[in-house]
């Protein structure tokens, strides 16, 4: 009777811990909430756009930055240099403050051998930093956007009056 009675409160136990554990990666506003040192691994497949790939099938949009869309300036010089950074290439994916966005995409940093690929594009001029609640490396590519404009660092910024 005493071991039935162990292990009904260790099943209790148990189950308490995941499900806190389960809620306590909720924020208030319903998001998901990542450890920032998660990392995933995944094969790029397909490149939409500057800043939109195919990994494992899903759809994923890059973070802190953003890039023209179909038919604006700058469009095709992201997506080439993209691809040339990450397609047929084994990635590491590495999460932030939200998991998807409303489209649900896969929100994501995108890491080669340890290079930054978000970083790369703001660095090149072919994107702009853009932040929501995402703020892994928001220091790093706000000085890479800085930097690019003050250069005149790729199509982004070429072209400045």
């Amino acid at each position: 009777m005493k071991k039935v009675l162990l292990i009904i409160l260790l099943v209790i136990v148990i189950g308490n811990f995941f499900l806190i554990s389960f809620f306590m990666n909720y924020s208030t506003s319903g998001s998901v909430v990542f450890d920032f040192n998660e990392v995933e691994t995944g094969f790029v497949s397909k490149v939409i756009d500057g800043d939109t790939v195919i990994i494992n099938g899903e759809s994923v949009r890059l973070l802190g930055m953003d890039t023209a869309e179909r038919g604006e300036d700058c469009y095709k010089e992201a997506k080439v240099r993209l691809e040339e950074l990450v397609l047929n290439k084994e990635v590491e994916l590495s999460s932030d403050v939200n998991d998807k966005d409303q489209y649900k995409r896969l929100l994501r940093w995108i890491l080669i051998d340890g290079e930054n690929v978000n970083l790369v594009m703001v660095e090149e001029g072919l994107a702009i930093a853009r932040f929501y609640e995402d703020k892994k490396y928001k220091n790093e590519i706000l000085n890479a956007e800085k930097e690019a404009r003050a250069n005149r660092i790729g199509c982004k910024w070429q072209e400045l009056d």
